[in-house]
């Protein structure tokens, strides 16, 4: 294939994603599929002779779009989205294009200065405070682990970036049990351990216990252990819990702890202003993230982490071989030293173009409306007889059942069978509960409420 005929695919390849997208609410949500099926439509081996673009375009059709679960489709409640706006497509495109592997400056100016400014745009326009930098990853999770490996080494005065963990007391993360298990994935790979994650216990609106906490901290000095950090939450995903920061802060500030906020969904509610209480007193954190790939229309994979003073975790990430050297600029930004992996897309692209193609105020009123109609959906379950709200809306989030835990686990599997729309579990305070949440950058008031009308076709069958 040439950049010629990449021309004419690339109109083919776009006029395919418009029927797509206009015939998704025709579409089952989730895929419809056995595990298995796609595998055995495909040859064992790759060929070794060129295939025809025609050909392979026309295997995709058959073997892809059926076996895919919808994440753009409008009636997607089921896990946190993963929005493409039409402006972010069309960024993703123009970065697949000059495909640039952004690791330093020097070997895509255009990529570092164009995240730099959208991270000032992002901290703006979530009212954050001006002393606040930050960077680009792929996800919260790689943000997270960045941040804890940053306590880790902090709290090891740094000698574990060149001894290693050996040796020393036991280190110590501290985060409520409505954490991201992307906290567990962090202790673990960053070789801290599971068994040294220690979960506060929460107050009775499920976010962390600022006293538990500190009574965590003293306990664990008093057995000889290093308490290195604290991670908190605005916006849990299971049921949104959302952590008292200033309060937490104050704990942590107190024992001179490493911060780190995850606030990978909610944080896109915080450009509207009235959102904000849920997070008051993150201008104190060391470390914040949020996804605008999950509220914000951004593709996927975009995850923006916001430092107070990123020379902490430069000094754990970064490296600086002679290979990697812009010469003649010492203190010149390389994102790739702030960062796990040393490869780095041109994520700021899309940033960009969404938010000139949409505006603030458009993409404030998308999430208006998303939150506004979660409440309506939940009042209407509500009424639904048998139906029994968990936990109420917090933004666009909320949980209900159905009598009890085998009754509403199959009132969810025959609503994500029905097809029209898609759910998600969680379990809450021990029980089975079905987790909705609005946010899919196209749905709206009757694709939302749809979700009732299918709750109560279904349950009166059970």
């Amino acid at each position: 294939m040439t950049h010629d005929e990449l021309v004419e695919w690339s109109r083919r390849a776009a006029e395919w994603a418009l029927d797509y997208h206009n015939g998704l609410r025709d579409r089952p949500v989730r895929a419809q599929v056995a595990y298995g099926d796609t595998a055995a439509k495909l040859p064992a081996v790759a060929p070794d002779a060129p295939e025809p673009m025609a050909q392979i375009f026309a295997d995709f059709e058959a073997t892809v779009p059926d076996a895919i679960t919808h994440w753009q489709h409008p009636r997607f409640f089921a896990y946190f989205p993963a929005n493409a706006s039409p402006a972010s497509m069309l960024a993703e495109q123009l970065t697949s294009a000059i495909a640039a592997q952004a690791m330093l400056w020097q070997t895509s100016p255009a990529a570092t200065e164009i995240e730099q400014v959208m991270v000032g745009w992002l901290r703006a326009a979530l009212g954050l405070s001006n002393h606040f930098t930050g960077t680009i990853h792929d996800s919260a999770t790689t943000a997270t682990l960045s941040a804890v490996l940053t306590m880790r080494d902090r709290a090891t005065g740094w000698r574990s970036v060149e001894d290693g963990l050996f040796g020393g007391p036991r280190l110590r993360i501290y985060a409520s049990a409505q954490t991201h298990s992307s906290v567990d994935k962090a202790v673990r790979v960053a070789g801290i351990g599971q068994a040294n994650l220690v979960k506060v216990p929460t107050r009775a609106d499920y976010g962390m216990d600022p006293e538990a906490l500190d009574a965590a901290i003293r306990a664990d000095i008093a057995s000889g252990h290093k308490p290195a950090g604290v991670i908190m939450c605005t916006g849990g995903t299971s049921i949104g819990a959302c952590d008292p920061i200033a309060e937490c802060l104050i704990v942590a500030k107190r024992h001179d702890l490493y911060t780190h906020v995850d606030a990978a969904w909610a944080g896109s509610a915080m450009i509207c202003p009235e959102f904000r209480d849920l997070w008051a007193g993150v201008d104190g954190a060391d470390s914040v993230v949020f996804n605008p790939h999950k509220w914000l229309g951004v593709q996927f994979d975009c995850a923006v982490q916001f430092l107070a003073d990123p020379a902490p975790q430069i000094r754990s990430l970064g490296l600086r071989p002679e290979y990697l050297q812009t010469l003649g600029h010492d203190e010149i930004v390389n994102f790739n030293e702030w960062t796990v992996p040393l490869g780095r897309r041109f994520r700021a692209l899309k940033v960009w173009f969404v938010l000139r193609a949409y505006g603030l105020d458009g993409l404030r009123q998308r999430i208006r409306n998303h939150v506004a109609w979660a409440d309506e959906l939940a009042k209407a379950i509500a009424q639904i007889e048998g139906c029994k709200i968990v936990t109420a809306p917090v933004l666009s989030l909320f949980t209900f059942r159905l009598g009890d835990d085998a009754k509403t686990e199959a009132l969810l599997e025959r609503i994500n069978d029905d097809g029209r729309v898609y759910l998600t579990q969680t379990r809450h305070e021990g029980r089975f509960a079905i987790r909705v949440q609005i946010g899919q950058f196209d749905c709206t008031r009757d694709d939302v409420m749809t979700v009732a009308e299918v709750v109560s076709q279904i349950s009166r069958n059970l």
